[in-house]
Order: C-alpha cells, then structure tokens, then sequence
C-alpha cells in the first residue's frame, strides 16, 4: 500500500481507495455536489490530499468525520482500507445515537405485513379526513 508521505492523491481517488464510494466516479460527483467537507470547507475531486486532514461526508443516514491516516491510491481489501483513516469520537458517538434513534422510531412506528386493500384505504382516508 503506498503510503509514504510523498504520495500525491486526489480526495475522490483517496475516498475510493478507502471504500467510502464503490467508484471514483460517484466520489467525485459527491465532492462536486458539495456533500464533501475537507478541513471543514467545500473542495474539488482535485484536492491534494494531506496526513492528519479532516474529511466530513454522508454515508447513507449519518454524518462521518474521518482524520487521514495514510495516503493511498489503490483499492484495496477493506482491512488495509480502514487503515488509512481513523474516525473522531464524536463522529462515532453520534452516529451511535442515530442508529439508536432509528431503531427506537421504528419499534414505535411498526409497519404492516401487507398493503391495504381498496377497502381498508378507504377507511384509513376517511379516518385522516375526519381527524384533519
């Protein structure tokens, strides 16, 4: 894995690399869209990337915040891929709270079996009305 400390990497191919995106091309159109933070400010596919950098995105329904470890170019098993990054506490104790959160709501919130049918919809449509 190349990680010295004269490698040259760009943050979409370094995200890749760290098997946040399954491409470089969905990496970079989330950088493009601005859904990429580095040390806190908007960047470019383009970004040289630096040890200790702080990188924030969204993964599926949370918010990460990850410090640059190592540098890398190349995909690699998902093992040495995690060595290039580590995480911030409070990253990972927010991202506890949300996934508690969710399974709260849905254990209050269960959802049927089966669709209604034209019969029950009419009921439920009539029992919105009424209580709107």
């Amino acid at each position: 894995m190349n990680d010295l400390t004269d490698v040259v990497v760009r943050l979409d191919k370094w995200m890749w690399a760290s098997r946040f995106y399954r491409t470089r091309s969905i990496a970079k159109t989330a950088i493009q869209a601005g859904k990429v933070n580095y040390n806190g400010h908007k960047c470019k596919p383009g970004k040289i990337v630096e040890i200790g950098a702080v990188v924030t995105f969204k993964q599926g329904y949370d918010m990460k915040e990850v410090v640059v470890c190592k540098l890398s170019d190349q995909r690699r098993k998902a093992d040495m891929a995690q060595q290039l990054y580590r995480e911030t506490d409070p990253s990972v104790r927010q991202r506890l709270t949300n996934q508690e959160a969710r399974k709260l709501s849905a254990f209050h919130s269960p959802h049927p079996d089966t669709k209604p049918d034209k019969k029950q919809r009419r009921e439920l449509l009539k029992i919105k009305a009424r209580d709107s």
